[in-house]
């Protein structure tokens, strides 16, 4: 058992993929907690076969991935943090190697406040969502940013910074990231494979639902940080929302004429994001419906973005957006 290190799985309703999650932890020789969100599967009592302490979560309370973290650790508190704490979805495995490659990292150099890895899918070529993960996961190595959740810091880091935002639904990582750099640390990508994950994505529905949950934490995390996915905003307020009403009330005035115009600008772009992945090693096939996904993308974006600013005006709860 490697005393230095914990980790901290949340998950809900994941089921065979929660028992690879666990087993490959237990391989790692690595202490275990499991947060459970809710879930109506076997999930609980395939993490008790496993041996992980399990936490579960008030159910009166919403739930958010901020949320499970952060009782993860409480847990781990109760026996006394270890100096590393690895955040993994339960929907991950952890490659092997990759728990020691992580603090040998924060050993080596105590600038680096969060230390992260490449996801990988198992079955990228499942489908074209499937792909799109995977092509999303692998992003440069080095100095950046923000990261997902699968990540690796110092505990006494965490504490300090009072953990996650338990409020956000969404890209509470990125958020966590953002607040790990204004203390001047860094964020910092290893160039290997750190887990395993499992989107198992087939359908459509479920592709437009994580779109609406990306859309959600562009808005949220930019309230909080206004530099941050500026960008991501900016394209989906112009592709997602100025570009499809200009053209219906253009439509309403002068007939179909506007319409066919922003068709040829969505296809303008989508043609050239296709040119983009290709440069980037796509097949020509899988470069051009990825590059469909990416211009459609805008309008679940649009759509989690108001959601986010309704649910802001009317002072409802932040719920959380699920795609499984």
């Amino acid at each position: 058992m490697n005393a230095r290190l914990a980790v901290i799985a949340i998950g809900r309703n994941e089921g065979a993929r929660l028992a690879a999650c666990l087993d490959s932890i237990a391989a790692s020789g690595a202490r275990a907690v499991y947060v459970d969100s809710g879930s109506t599967d076997d999930s609980l009592s395939i993490a008790r076969a496993a041996g992980a302490r399990i936490v579960e979560l008030d159910r009166t309370n919403p739930f958010t991935a901020a949320r499970a973290r952060n009782a993860g650790v409480a847990a781990l508190r109760e026996e006394g943090l270890p100096e590393f704490l690895q955040f993994v979805d339960g929907d991950c495995t952890l490659e092997p190697g990759w728990l020691e490659a992580g603090m040998a990292a924060l050993d080596a150099d105590r600038g680096i406040g969060i230390v992260t890895g490449w996801r990988s899918e198992i079955a990228p070529d499942a489908t074209l969502y499937n792909a799109m993960a995977e092509w999303e996961w692998h992003r440069p190595a080095g100095d950046i940013a923000a990261c997902g959740g699968d990540m690796m810091l110092r505990s006494a880091l965490f504490e300090s910074l009072g953990g996650f935002d338990g409020a956000i639904i969404c890209s509470e990582d990125e958020d966590l990231c953002l607040r790990v750099r204004a203390r001047g640390l860094r964020v910092h990508r290893l160039p290997r494979i750190m887990t395993r994950h499992d989107i198992a994505m087939t359908r459509l529905g479920q592709w437009w639902r994580r779109a609406v949950r990306a859309g959600h934490g562009f808005a949220e995390v930019g309230d909080r940080h206004p530099d941050h996915f500026s960008g991501e905003r900016r394209r989906v307020r112009i592709w997602g929302v100025a570009l499809p009403a200009a053209a219906l009330v253009a439509a309403a005035l002068w007939g179909a004429l506007p319409l066919l115009g922003a068709a040829a600008l969505y296809g303008t772009s989508g043609a050239r994001a296709a040119r983009a992945l290709r440069r980037d090693g796509q097949p020509r096939r899988r470069a051009i419906g990825l590059a469909w996904l990416l211009v459609l993308s805008k309008f679940p974006n649009a759509q989690g973005m108001l959601t986010y600013r309704l649910r802001r005006l009317r002072g409802s709860e932040m719920r959380l957006i699920e795609y499984r």
